[in-house]
């Protein structure tokens, strides 16, 4: 399959914290940046027009995902189409998984309508991640209706779930919730193989060498640390009503050709 207008929508994931871009300050790369780098390095070659538009935002609800973001997708004229949300939902002590399920659907369902096709991605699996455990139940439900909603309507999925190298720490940014560099790499890595455009090794899916371990008094220090810097935080805004994507505007509103 050749795409030609490919846009991403969707919450942080997407907008691709915590990779940092080394050119900008305070802006992020992500996998849907470097999906759309490699699915441009593939069409430069044979003379195809390849343009993406990444309006993805931290901090938003599948509410806004599958509403003004899809909105907003959908007069673009793309062909394909990466939906991700509801984590941001999921979060919440009262999370309604058949709502966020029929709402994801609706829009795939939508989207797919159009003749454009549709990227999904399952939650990465909680296990090591001792803010997040609780609620693997939870995430691991999301998951089953993300597989039967791309079964039904004919989509692409990234499995993170399934995905055992990112339970190393080393795949996660330094606030323990957002992929790292590496991680994003990873992703797109298989984004691009569960397209259908890469057939060789699996190389996103072999684990790093072991890293040495911390000590006792490193790690406890690093915890504290990330309980202030980054936890505190987030309970903070949670308790006023606030999103860390408040303020924050899309970074690639339109379809451009990438440099």
């Amino acid at each position: 399959m050749s795409w030609q207008r490919y846009v991403a929508i969707g919450d942080s994931f997407t907008e691709g914290m915590v990779d940092e871009h080394p050119d900008d300050p305070g802006a992020y790369v992500g996998w849907a940046d470097r999906l759309a780098a490699q699915l441009a390095s593939d069409a430069r070659p044979k003379g195809r027009p390849f343009g993406y538009a990444n309006l993805a935002v931290r901090g938003r609800l599948l509410a806004d995902v599958a509403g003004p973001q899809l909105e907003a997708a959908l007069a673009l004229e793309p062909d394909l189409v990466s939906i991700v949300g509801g984590g941001n939902d999921i979060l919440r002590p009262k999370a309604d998984l058949d709502r966020i399920a029929d709402e994801l659907e609706a829009a795939v369902e939508r989207i797919r309508s159009t003749g454009a096709d549709v990227l999904m991605c399952t939650m990465a699996n909680p296990k090591g991640a001792a803010v997040l455990r609780r609620l693997a139940g939870r995430m691991g439900s999301h998951n089953a209706n993300i597989w039967g909603i791309a079964q039904r309507q004919g989509a692409y999925v990234i499995d993170q779930w399934g995905l055992r190298s990112l339970r190393d720490a080393r795949m996660w940014g330094i606030d323990r919730i957002h992929l790292s560099s590496l991680g994003h790499e990873r992703i797109a890595a298989q984004a691009y193989w569960a397209l259908g455009q890469h057939t060789g090794e699996r190389d996103w899916a072999v684990p790093l060498d072991p890293a040495p371990p911390l000590g006792r008094r490193e790690s406890i220090a690093g915890h504290a640390a990330w309980a202030k810097e980054y936890a505190a935080p987030w309970v903070q805004r949670r308790l006023q009503g606030r999103s860390s994507g408040d303020e924050v505007q899309p970074k690639r509103p339109t379809i451009t050709p990438l440099d």
